[in-house]
């Protein structure tokens, strides 16, 4: 097991990596100091990991399931009161300890409810899927969708702690899988050349779910996210958390237009690097190659690499309704290489109007 922390002040807490830790007893109860415990999950995960999630908390805790559907459509509020809504039923109070036992969506949503639940509980990071552990779980970012915008509701909160078992991946469906790389990547292109060119060569390796690649993909991943959430935890104005939302704001706009759930999270944000790469490009950062390489190795993974058929108006509009955007500017991060990305609005209109016209890459 290899140990990453998260260094935040009297807010620090680590991120555990590697086999078997679901089911590791002592990592729960060096974190849970509370005999009220809720474990959070969807249809899908609970049948495969709640009970032996249950049985490591032992016999002395009081432990309540709330089961959710599976789904980026349920990110919303309702799904939150559902949450809600079991608290209260059971009574429970400022000490219970919530367990987000699932993939984005789960992190996403329990993370909120224990954020704002009596103004703030104590809750527990599991992540089950690859996208979810290198990315989703660690940074204390939490929220719900709306109709208007993904990630708009929410708040900043960290978690006692995060457990990431790469065992959980071997359940993933390939097509989650190829999702999380996609996050995978992002941590090469905008900061770690070094793992850029690790992937080029394990990303067979990675597709196949080998145990030692995948620790060592969520490792470097991880590594590299709480290097940056140290820096700057709220996102602020330096831009340097900005940077983890690389293909984010085209992604996003692909998702809301397409109806989220029908284009995976992963696959939008794939996507959306690859109009991001091919904009630096354009405005002659990023070297034809290292376009090459970026579209290749996304291709690797089994994500798309062309966007689906978007008037550009209505992309248009829901890029500027991304939370980066600033007057009616759209905010996005860039290349200058890979292994270099900048948040930025100094960019040609005209160049991201050819980016978004786009049909094949």
């Amino acid at each position: 097991m290899k140990t990453i922390n998260i260094d935040l002040g009297d807010r620090s807490y680590p991120i555990y990596v590697g086999e078997q830790l679901i089911s590791h007893p002592t990592i729960l109860h060096d974190h849970i100091h509370t005999d009220h415990v809720v474990i959070v999950t969807n249809t899908t995960v609970a049948p495969l990991y709640l009970d032996t999630v249950t049985k490591a908390l032992g016999d002395d805790k009081s432990i309540l399931p709330i089961i959710l559907p599976d789904g980026e459509q349920y990110k919303n509020t309702e799904t939150l009161n559902t949450i809600y809504e079991a608290l209260l039923k059971n009574k429970c109070d400022r000490e219970v300890m919530l367990i987000a036992l699932g993939g984005g969506v789960i992190g996403d949503i329990t993370g909120f409810a224990a954020a704002s639940f009596m103004r703030g509980v104590k809750f527990i990071q599991m992540p089950t899927t690859l996208l979810s552990q290198v990315d989703s779980s660690v940074g204390g970012k939490t929220g719900i969708n709306h109709a208007l915008g993904k990630n708009m509701i929410g708040a900043f909160y960290q978690p006692q702690c995060v457990i990431a078992d790469v065992d959980v991946l071997k359940t993933l469906p390939k097509r989650e899988l190829s999702a999380g790389l996609a996050e995978v990547i992002k941590y090469g292109l905008i900061r770690d050349a070094a793992f850029f060119a690790w992937l080029e060569n394990a990303m067979p390796a990675l597709i196949n779910k080998d145990s030692s690649a995948l620790i060592e993909a969520v490792i470097r991943s991880c590594e590299n996210k709480a290097d940056v959430v140290a820096q700057d935890e709220f996102e602020s104005s330096k831009g340097i958390r900005a940077t983890l939302n690389l293909g984010h704001t085209f992604g996003h706009a692909i998702e809301h237009a397409m109806g989220y759930g029908n284009w995976l999270h992963g696959e939008a944000v794939a996507v959306g690097m690859v109009m991001a790469a091919f904009l630096s490009k354009e405005l002659g950062w990023l070297k034809p190659d290292e376009f090459d390489r970026t579209k290749q190795l996304i291709a690797d993974a089994n994500l798309p690499i062309n966007p689906p058929d978007i008037p550009v108006d209505q992309f248009m509009g829901l890029m500027q309704s991304d939370k980066k955007s600033q007057q009616g500017r759209i905010h996005l991060i860039l290349q200058k290489t890979i292994g270099d990305a900048i948040l930025t609005s100094d960019y040609a209109e005209a160049a991201l109007h050819k980016t978004l016209q786009q049909k094949s890459f």
